[in-house]
Order: C-alpha cells, then sequence, then structure tokens
C-alpha cells in the first residue's frame, strides 16, 4: 500500500496505556494514529487533521465522549465514530448509533474487532471519495 492509502485515524481515550496499544495495532494495520486525552482534544483535531475516522470512549475528563460525538456529527457527519468504551450499557450502545456512530467496541477489544472497524472505515472513505469524485 503506499502512503495515499492510509487511513488517519483519531483514538481518544484519557488512558495513556490504552492508546499506545490501539496505536500499536492500527499501526501495523497501515494507520496513522493521531491521539487524543480528552473530547475537547478530539473536536480540536478534527477541525484541524480531519482524520477519516475516529475511535472514541465515553467517560473522559473535560469534554466526554457523547458530547464530543455530537459535535463531531454537526462539523463532519461523514467521518466515522466508533465508540470504544467499558460503558457499554444497551441504553448508551443506542444512544451512541442513534447519534451516528458506526459502531460500539466493549473494553477489552480484541485484535479481530480492530481490524473490523478499520476495514469498514477503509470502505466509508472509498464510498465517500467515489462519491466526491462524481
Amino acid at each position: 500500500m503506499n502512503e495515499q492509502e492510509k487511513l488517519r485515524i483519531l483514538i481518544t481515550d484519557d488512558s495513556r496505556l490504552l492508546r499506545k496499544k490501539l496505536r500499536e495495532e492500527l499501526e501495523r494495520l497501515n494507520c496513522e494514529v493521531i491521539e487524543a486525552v480528552n473530547g475537547k482534544e478530539a473536536i480540536t483535531f478534527i477541525l484541524e487533521q480531519e482524520p477519516d475516522g475516529v475511535i472514541l470512549d465515553i467517560v473522559m475528563p473535560v469534554v466526554g465522549g457523547i458530547e464530543a460525538l455530537e459535535f463531531i456529527r454537526e462539523v463532519a457527519p461523514d467521518v466515522p465514530v466508533v465508540i470504544l468504551s467499558s460503558m457499554g450499557t444497551p441504553q448508551k450502545l443506542m444512544q451512541c448509533l442513534k447519534m451516528g456512530a458506526i459502531d460500539f467496541i466493549h473494553k477489552p477489544y480484541t485484535k479481530d474487532q480492530i481490524a473490523h472497524t478499520v476495514e469498514r472505515m477503509r470502505k466509508l472513505k472509498a464510498k465517500r471519495l467515489a462519491k466526491e469524485a462524481e
């Protein structure tokens, strides 16, 4: 794969260890990784760096994942967002999906779940680029 085919993924989680492990996994899947420690940072990166996808925790300091998801949907409605959280109640799951998240992964995640997420984000990016080229 060439450099243009890399996905730029924003990981937003207040756990440094989770971001490190997830970064390693995503880089193995040919992704460029941006990291944010809370929803406020994520919003800044969305506006400045235009990632191809976002992996977002729900419970974070400053601005939480639900608030960040709401903002992302307003400013970047085509950017796929996957919620990665241990706070996976059925109500939270439904709320996030209704707000436009493409998936909800419960922590701890598996490598297969991350690979599936990346593949889905690649397909959505390809579809978006094809639509823009029309």
